[in-house]
């Protein structure tokens, strides 16, 4: 039977003189099309030989309307006459032939955050406040003052000007930023403690995305990994005892992650630089998050924050700035200027320093952390967070009555309470109360529907629970909320030409 079905599969060149194809040309390289046509013309040929299971790494990957719909109407096929009626028209390929291509050169797109995960790592983490946009515009058309003296003219340090943004708002004596927070810390530990110990608590080595661990950061600095306290308590009289004359560094992790509860005991960063005063060792602290403004005052947990271990007297703190902060990805490394100049002057630093962009928006964002108020009022990511319920509710309304004035099928749309989290590596396992649009379908499942909104331009991304999609309207922006409908709108639409007649016939059946 596969045999005859691969006679009636459309060619290469039938395919790419079509009507559906053919415009394709202005749009993309004419190679590409082909190899395109060629990979999803070989998946069909897989799905009927019943070969999909084997693994292909360099073949496409199709999303809703792809290569499995053909295996499974020809794994259903008991005959040949039942073989034939299987769609493999040049519309149904060439329909292939268009998602995939769009698959291949999809990049970095704006997308609308409906899953309620504030700092979402895959979604890009914390947006950008409208200074740091503007500033970015700005930075992107012209020349800039990235590594000059408007003054003088001479050579200057692109650290300057965000070095001091930095010491005003931390009490920090120096600083300066570099490409992220593991960079920080890999700095920290090649400069200070390269070919020397650095003691750090058990319950503290973490691990951060992508499976990077403390244990293998330390290791590829050339630092010597000292383990002191068990699991769940380590008290100072650990970290007393395991100083030794080849002793380099003190490390507190600060855990932003996860938690240890229950039986659990820890030091105090303040009696850890006691210590390394006594002791004449420099205390580094990963704080991780990177808050800047203590969010207790808010009803959420306390959140250590850099103003509080600079004046502990910490030695070098390192933090993010894409997350409690609300900048773009980086990692400050702020401190007491004996140390940080001497991290400045590691040749590693030039190979983790930031561009002119980070250092643009980066700059905008904490500008406005020298006023709180402004910093609350301004920054997205506080914004999400410390949103009132009420306006999370008013916002869950709308989208609920536009859905249910102007979709066309039966989709099921109710208000329901639900919790967002923070995410990103923050405040593990706190939640913020929010609202949920929940949707559900008797016609559209819901793996479908959330494929579909994924679909759209903007893609849309939701969570399903239970069979239902839900959308949390806590992390989605007012002027988002009429494009989720319309999307909602166009699906449900589409939905009733392209399938009525599929279920229709399953009925007769």
């Amino acid at each position: 039977m596969s045999q005859h079905i691969f006679r009636t599969i459309p060619s290469v060149n039938k395919l790419l003189e079509s009507p559906e194809l053919s415009p394709l040309t202005g749009m993309y390289p004419r190679q590409l099309i082909v190899d395109t046509v060629r990979e999803v013309l070989e998946n069909i040929r897989q799905a009927f030989t019943g070969k999909t299971d084997v693994p292909q790494p360099d073949r496409i990957q199709l999303p809703f309307s792809d290569i499995s719909h053909f295996q499974k109407e020809a794994k259903g096929a008991e005959d040949l006459t039942q073989l034939q009626t299987v769609d493999i028209s040049p519309q149904r390929i060439c329909q292939l032939v268009r998602v995939s291509l769009q698959q291949k050169l999809c990049g970095i797109e704006h997308a609308i955050n409906a899953t309620g995960i504030i700092l979402h790592t895959g979604l890009g983490r914390a947006p950008l406040t409208d200074k740091a946009a503007k500033q970015l515009e700005h930075t992107l058309k012209s020349y800039c003052t990235l590594e000059i003296e408007r003054f003088t003219g001479r050579r200057g340090s692109r650290y300057h000007s965000i070095e001091q943004l930095i010491c005003m708002i931390t009490g920090a004596e120096s600083a300066f930023v570099v490409n992220n927070n593991a960079a920080a810390v890999l700095l920290t530990l090649d400069t200070v403690a390269k070919n020397k110990e650095v003691i750090v608590s058990r319950s503290q080595l973490v691990e951060i995305g992508g499976s990077f661990r403390m244990p293998d950061v330390m290791t590829r600095s050339g630092a010597l990994l000292v383990e002191v306290g068990t699991t769940n308590k380590t008290y100072l009289s650990d970290y007393s005892n395991a100083i030794t004359e080849h002793t380099g560094l003190i490390l507190k992790v600060h855990q932003s992650n996860f938690k240890i509860v229950g039986f659990t005991e820890s030091v105090d960063i303040k009696d850890l630089v006691s210590l390394g005063q006594t002791r004449t060792i420099p205390i580094a602290y990963d704080l991780g998050s990177g808050a800047l403004i203590d969010l207790q005052k808010f009803g959420l947990p306390h959140e250590p924050t850099v103003q509080e271990a600079i004046k502990a007297g910490v030695d070098i703190v390192t933090f993010s700035t894409d997350k409690l902060l609300g900048g773009p990805q980086g990692g400050i490394i702020a401190g007491k200027k004996k140390w940080v100049d001497l991290l400045k002057k590691n040749p590693l630093t030039r190979a983790l320093r930031v561009g002119k962009l980070t250092i643009a928006a980066l700059e905008a964002t904490l500008r406005l952390y020298l006023e709180e108020d402004l910093a609350l009022q301004e920054i997205p990511t506080l914004k999400i967070i410390l949103a009132p319920l009420g306006v999370v509710e008013e916002r869950g309304k709308r989208l609920r009555d536009i859905i249910h004035q102007e979709t066309k099928i039966s989709l099921s749309s109710s208000l329901i309470d639900g919790v967002s989290e923070m995410g990103g590596g923050t405040l593990p396992g706190e939640t913020v109360p929010t609202k949920l649009v929940s949707l559900h379908s008797e016609k559209i499942p819901a793996e479908e529907l959330a494929t579909q909104l994924r679909g759209n331009t903007p893609p849309i991304f939701a969570r399903i629970e239970q069979g239902r999609v839900l959308l949390d309207m806590r992390t989605v922006y007012d002027t988002e909320v009429d494009t989720i409908a319309t999307a909602l709108e166009k699906i449900s639409s589409g939905f009733i030409r392209n399938k009525s007649a599929d279920y229709a016939d399953k009925e007769d059946k």
